[in-house]
């Protein structure tokens, strides 16, 4: 499908730390002309580690835009020449305090097309093991370990509200029916640390 609206002109509103507002003008397929407002914030990771057992690592932790604790996978930004890969082994390491032997890549969201660009990068990482945590200062949370089967009701209760989480939660547990959960279970393996 080939793009039916003509930008004429673009010109960037704010630009912050994290996020920057962009305004296009912009021309509609029946030749109106018409104002595009949209946001990029940069590129994420969002991981979802799980034990041999079935159970998975999230975090508990205050967001300030929605003003209540939220129950995520783990989750950050993707920092300028860093692969979403590297960043979700950093992340993973600074949150949890967990390093993986197996990543498993899960493609990609957009988590609000319309006016939103920021895609994020989604990981299952396996072969676990405990390292000491790092959390930047802002990051006071909670590691809470539960079986997948759990964080999936959680999602379709509506206690998780995460957008990446949600879709990372389920789609490991579509990866998990597929292929098992047990360590001899390598179909769907994309990439690995040495």
């Amino acid at each position: 499908m080939t793009n039916p609206i003509r930008r004429t002109a673009s010109r960037q509103i704010y630009e912050g730390n994290l996020v920057r507002l962009r305004e296009d003008s912009v021309i509609l397929p029946r030749g109106s002309e018409a104002i595009y407002e949209y946001v990029e914030i940069k590129p994420g990771s969002s991981t979802l580690a799980m034990e041999e057992d079935g159970d998975v690592w999230l975090v508990r932790e205050w967001k300030y835009a929605i003003g209540r604790p939220s129950l995520e996978v783990v989750s950050g930004g993707i920092e300028p020449g860093e692969e979403a890969l590297d960043a979700a082994r950093r992340e993973l390491r600074e949150e949890a305090g967990l390093e993986a032997r197996e990543w498993i890549a899960m493609g990609h969201v957009d988590p609000f097309t319309t006016m939103l660009r920021c895609p994020n990068y989604l990981f299952l990482a396996r072969g676990l093991r405990q390292v000491e945590r790092d959390p930047e200062e802002a990051e006071v949370m909670e590691v809470v370990r539960m079986p997948l089967r759990s964080a999936v009701e959680l999602v379709l209760s509506g206690e998780i509200t995460h957008g990446s989480s949600c879709v990372a939660i389920l789609k490991a547990a579509e990866w998990v029916r597929r292929n098992g959960s047990g360590s001899g279970a390598q179909r769907g393996r994309l990439t690995s640390t040495p």
